[in-house]
């Protein structure tokens, strides 16, 4: 089981090595894939990831026999434009801190752990990112009130993605 310094370290080094291009490990039913784009695709690393079953996961759809290689995750979602009141500048991002699946509860059954127009404080949970079967509560680090959720349950997150706005107190 690969844990983030280790991800990250791996990517660092990849980075700065111009001999090795395409970085792949498996583990304990994991795999991680890590490749510097060719010039014409743009820069930075990108991270592709298999999928696999979690308890309370959506059943992963099935992959059609001739797509052998996993997903590519590119392409953060847009903030939504239709923020109302406080202009977005003044709203604080609660950001991913690791490439994960998104969760808005602790289970299935269980509400969401913030929606819109909730009141956090800096210690409050507002959602779980599940790596590597770690389950990794976020705290929101900010007093204030949820004014958007920009993540969906079970969407696969990238690191520094914006999770949360919050309109600060």
């Amino acid at each position: 089981m690969f844990k983030l310094s280790e991800i990250k370290e791996l990517i660092k080094l990849l980075d700065q090595t111009s001999s090795v291009h395409e970085l792949e490990i498996e583990s304990e039913g994991m795999k991680l894939a890590i490749r510097k784009p060719d010039r014409a695709e743009g820069d930075g690393n990108v991270l592709q990831a298999a999928p696999f079953a979690y308890p309370f996961a959506p059943a992963p759809q099935p992959v059609s026999p001739q797509h052998t290689a996993p997903p590519v995750v590119t392409e953060i979602p847009a903030v939504p434009q239709a923020v109302s009141a406080p202009a977005e500048g003044a709203l604080h991002k609660i950001v991913s801190p690791m490439v994960g699946t998104f969760y808005s509860a602790a289970s299935p059954d269980s509400p969401s752990f913030v929606k819109v127009g909730d009141r956090v404080s800096e210690k409050s949970t507002v959602c779980i990112i599940e790596a590597m079967k770690l389950m990794n509560e976020l705290e929101a680090e900010v007093r204030g009130e949820i004014v958007s959720v920009l993540a969906e349950n079970g969407q696969l997150v990238e690191y520094g993605q914006p999770l949360f706005l919050v309109k600060p107190e």
